[in-house]
């Protein structure tokens, strides 16, 4: 028996959805619990349907720690994923780019994270049924879901690049003096969102692919203000790769 792909599709990258066969929309605010998505360019709708023949349960939009939610409701989809038998997750998301060979409009697959929020969705009483105490975070973005996912893109002749994806809580872009550090720290992109995913999906026993799409440039790394449209248009001219991306991708990892 196979098992649904879990996508979550990050801001200006719901383009996607719409390529989705045999459809089916549910908005979050009709699925008791679900935290409604408010930020800008995040749609709120859990899509069924097919991908290139694979069942697939797509999150159009997440919660994210910066719109007031608590970590229990930012990974109530992930949580809700796994309720629905998804074995494997696809996590896309907007990041600014902290690594100079990085520019504007680039894929980027995650190879690892920082978590800098301050928090961890996993405090308070553990629940057994759905993953032990004290996961393992050794891997947490599958070498192999990667490996499937470079392989994929080359295909139709793109080359992805990795990187480690830093997450701190926003909602205010990071300073200049910020960006350097986490740059000193080993970091390449950085976001407000997706850490928290990826560590319930692991806690759930899922293997999770975390793709980024480098939306800007970081704060100091180019002499310009940082403004949420840009996030938005830059996700808008890669929607054709990431739904070429994603569309080879999918079936791949089925």
């Amino acid at each position: 028996m196979s098992h649904p792909i879990g996508i979550v599709l990050g801001s200006g990258l719901g383009a996607f959805a719409d390529t989705i066969e045999q459809r089916t929309e549910t908005s979050y605010r009709d699925i008791p619990g679900w935290p409604p998505s408010t930020a800008v360019g995040h749609a709120g709708k859990l899509i069924t349907g097919k991908v290139g023949g694979a069942d697939v349960i797509v999150l159009a939009g997440r919660a994210h720690l910066y719109e007031g939610y608590a970590p229990a409701q930012v990974i109530f989809g992930i949580r809700e994923l796994a309720r629905r038998g998804v074995k494997h997750v696809v996590l896309t998301n907007a990041a600014g780019g902290l690594n100079l060979s990085y520019k504007p409009g680039d894929l980027v697959l995650i190879s690892d994270h920082i978590n800098l929020t301050g928090v961890n969705p996993l405090i308070g009483p553990n629940d057994d049924k759905i993953g032990p105490r004290f996961p393992d975070m050794s891997e947490v973005y599958s070498a192999v879901s990667r490996e499937i996912a470079r392989t994929a893109a080359k295909s139709f002749g793109y080359k992805m690049k990795e990187g480690v994806y830093a997450a701190l809580l926003g909602p205010s872009y990071e300073t200049p003096a910020e960006i350097r550090y986490l740059r000193a720290i080993g970091a390449d992109l950085v976001g407000m969102s997706t850490v928290h995913e990826a560590i319930a999906a692991v806690h759930a026993g899922m293997k999770v692919l975390g793709i980024s799409c480098v939306t800007n440039m970081a704060a100091g790394m180019l002499p310009q203000k940082l403004e949420h449209e840009e996030v938005l248009a830059t996700g808008a001219a890669v929607r054709d790769t990431m739904i070429k991306l994603l569309a080879t991708v999918v079936p791949r990892l089925a």
